[in-house]
């Protein structure tokens, strides 16, 4: 299976919740006309460590992994684009269920629009969660900064009331 991650706008908003620059692994572009790399090799260009890409490869989000003679596992730039794209989700508060969901329509639909419009309906949930806990965390920190008030003015009267015996 050939993952193609998103393009045009989506891409664009993908790309900045792990943007790549200096210091951050090669693109697929640059591992063209290698036989491929190991999962140590994978998972530093993924930044992922090689127990979560095993655990990603359990749970169907890595199928179809190549293995040598010797059974050792061989990824290539599908593989790593995969799990960029995995890790990109997941900065944006994606759930490993909801990115195997994205997988399944994938695999069914095999077509770019349909997974898009899957992803954009999901991040349209995930993004009416954040403004609703935004609001519970706003009048969380109200309701602290009343008590913190009332407290306040309790220690003012428990100081006066001892100047006052004093």
């Amino acid at each position: 299976m050939n993952w193609q991650p998103p393009t045009g706008p989506a891409k664009l908003a993908l790309e900045s919740a792990a943007p790549e620059g200096p210091g951050s692994p090669p693109g697929p572009e640059r591992l063209e006309g290698q036989d491929g790399f190991s999962i140590g090799e994978l998972s530093a260009r993924a930044d992922l460590s090689p127990r979560t890409v095993r655990y990603y490869e359990e749970l169907g989000l890595l199928p179809n992994v190549r293995r040598r003679a010797g059974g050792r596992r061989v990824y290539g730039a599908d593989e790593l684009e995969r799990l960029r794209f995995i890790r990109r989700l997941k900065a944006l508060g994606l759930s490993l269920a909801e990115i195997r969901d994205l997988n399944a329509v994938h695999a069914i639909a095999g077509s770019t629009e349909a997974l898009l419009e899957r992803l954009g309906g999901l991040l349209a949930l995930r993004q009416a969660e954040l403004e609703a806990r935004i609001g519970e965390l706003a009048g969380l920190r109200d309701e602290i900064s009343r008590y913190r008030a009332h407290v306040a003015g309790r220690i003012e009267r428990l100081r006066r009331g001892h100047r006052r015996n004093a």
